[in-house]
């Protein structure tokens, strides 16, 4: 009984080898193949989707304290142009936003293009608007200190200059009184129109390390009358339009113009003065 039973377990022993090599070879080609490695740079391109890039501010600024020309065009743009759900691509509205940084600030370039202008035509004498958001904005929410994850930054631009700036934790948010600056150029026959931040690092973190990660979204708002315009850079998801979805946010990552690879990655993003 003895022999009998050692050779059927060896002949179960030679096929289950046999499955198992056999089975796994597939697998293993399957990895090689063309559509494979594509859905792998595909996995790689998704996640640059996630990180915004701001580029240390290689020139002195205007002398309204704004970026040059030039050193916007060292900044990688990203767009957006679909609703807060990744929906509905309107190209008439694109959004196009560009970041810089110095020691002090944090610049951001918001390049819009539209198609109907819904304003405040009232705000206090400084341009800060309460309940900016009911009318066209641009909007930033920033996030230096990922590990709380409930509070952020709240920044907005009208398209006629009109301002408000928040400090928002669970459950309340409060006037950040920031020192925000601003500047403005609407074009109407181009139907564009351009929002530059420049935002203090003080009112942001307490010492500025350009070693550490932000967390960050970008968003737009037009129209005066439901149904309005909602358009997220990195979409929310939510059934109704809501963009306090910190869950939600890109990563923001700080890059010196001086680093090795910086400048040639980023040279040639030309920039559309309008």
């Amino acid at each position: 009984m003895e022999k009998p039973f050692v050779l059927f377990f060896s002949f179960f022993l030679v096929h289950l080898y046999a499955l198992v090599i056999l089975g796994a070879t597939p697998k293993l080609e399957r990895r090689g193949t063309p559509e494979a490695i594509l859905g792998d740079v595909s996995k790689q391109a998704m996640s640059t989707e996630r990180t915004a890039v701001a580029v240390r501010m290689p020139d002195l600024p205007e002398a309204d304290g704004f970026p040059t020309l030039s050193s916007w065009e060292l900044a990688a743009p990203l767009q957006f142009k679909s609703d807060w759900q990744g929906k509905n691509a309107d190209p008439e509205r694109e959004t196009e936003v560009r970041l810089l940084w110095t020691p002090e600030s944090l610049y951001l370039r918001f390049r819009v293009r539209y198609r109907v202008i819904t304003v405040f035509s009232d705000a206090e004498p400084n341009g800060h608007r309460d309940q900016l958001w009911n009318r066209d904005v641009v909007e930033t929410f920033l996030q230096p200190d990922p590990t709380h994850l409930r509070r952020y930054k709240e920044f907005e631009v009208s398209p006629n200059g009109f301002w408000i700036d928040l400090d928002i934790g669970p459950g309340e948010k409060h006037d950040l009184k920031s020192g925000l600056r601003r500047r403005v150029i609407l074009n109407e026959a181009a139907k564009t129109w351009v929002a530059e931040m420049a935002l203090p690092m003080k009112c942001l973190v307490e010492r500025f390390d350009p070693a550490a990660t932000w967390r960050v979204n970008f968003y737009r708002v037009e129209g005066a009358a439901e149904p309005r315009f909602y358009s997220a850079w990195r979409p929310t998801g939510t059934p109704a339009p809501n963009f306090h979805v910190p869950e939600s946010f890109g990563q923001l990552i700080f890059r010196d113009t001086n680093a090795e690879g910086s400048s040639h990655l980023l040279r040639g993003a030309k920039l559309n003065h309008r």
